[in-house]
């Protein structure tokens, strides 16, 4: 019983993680536009979710996040968006999950996130020079990697500024209605 109700709370909670993270790309979407950022640069909220799914409920959780994500985008973008932002989280989420350890201290949590984003940009970049078919695409290589230190570093503070309040609101033990 209690293990049918650990796999029912981890599903619900995917689902409010996963609605997060689209709440967030679509936010960022916006938030990109309006601060004039270069092609391909956003500031990565959605991060912040995976980083927290990995870390309190696994990297398998996290991988799964990053294929919900891709979908999504499948769905809303195309084929070619999909196909980046796939390739993008999930050598993201591999590089973080190899590198994450069980406690996440101040300048760990950062690191894992800075990390995260150049794996990512890196990632998309790679993909987008194959399917275009020119590799000098890649000279926007500088450009990319210093807006995934700079966004690694904003989400990676954002998430340890919100990580008590998350681990709270998400492991707060089930209370029996009032009768």
């Amino acid at each position: 019983m209690k293990r049918d109700q650990s796999r029912v709370r981890t599903v619900a909670l995917m689902g409010m993680l996963f609605s997060l993270a689209m709440t967030l790309s679509f936010f960022e979407s916006f938030l990109a536009g309006l601060m004039a950022l270069p092609p391909g640069i956003k500031p990565g909220l959605s991060n912040i979710v995976v980083i927290f799914a990995m870390l309190s409920l696994g990297r398998r959780e996290a991988f799964l996040l990053a294929l919900l994500k891709a979908g999504f985008v499948l769905l809303t973008r195309g084929a070619v968006a999909s196909l980046l932002s796939l390739s993008g989280g999930l050598l993201s989420v591999a590089v973080m999950a190899l590198l994450a350890g069980s406690a996440c201290v101040t300048v760990g949590c950062r690191l894992l996130s800075v990390l995260g984003g150049v794996s990512h940009n890196t990632a998309q970049l790679a993909v987008a020079a194959l399917l275009i078919g020119n590799h000098y695409l890649l000279y926007y290589l500088p450009v990319l990697l210093l807006a995934g230190i700079l966004t690694g570093l904003l989400t990676g503070s954002i998430y340890l500024s919100l990580e008590p309040y998350l681990k709270r609101l998400f492991d707060r033990p089930q209370r029996r209605p009032i009768r």
